[in-house]
């Protein structure tokens, strides 16, 4: 079966003072419960904010670093999960469904890629 990379991406400055809610943690923590009792869940997290990372750039033969925050980034990855579905439809639903859980006010995007095993 297919493996695929959500990445999440959210604007930090839209963030609740607090993060998540207690029942959006409550509704995040019964679809992860879901999604890895039906064998599809491979691995999941979210990432630390901007401010504690660093970019490293290979250009013109250098290597540069950038430490964050990164102020011209409007939407960052703020988590991912790597799932192993049946097709990208299969993939696309739990995406969705991960979407639906946030309350109104998130602006929240789910990019869905299947991973290349030729690479």
């Amino acid at each position: 079966m297919p493996r695929f990379l959500t990445l999440i991406r959210i604007d930090e400055r839209d963030v609740p003072e607090g993060g998540p809610s207690p029942e959006l943690r409550e509704r995040m923590g019964a679809l992860m419960e879901e999604i890895t009792k039906a064998g599809v869940m491979l691995d999941t997290a979210g990432l630390a904010p901007t401010s504690e990372g660093t970019r490293v750039t290979w250009s013109g033969g250098k290597i540069t670093s950038t430490d964050g925050p990164f102020t011209e980034t409007k939407e960052v990855v703020g988590g991912y999960s790597l799932i192993q579905a049946k097709d990208k439809a299969e993939a696309l639903e739990w995406a969705k469904r991960f979407l639906r859980v946030h309350e109104e006010y998130w602006t929240v995007t789910a990019e869905v890629r299947e991973i290349n095993e030729n690479c």
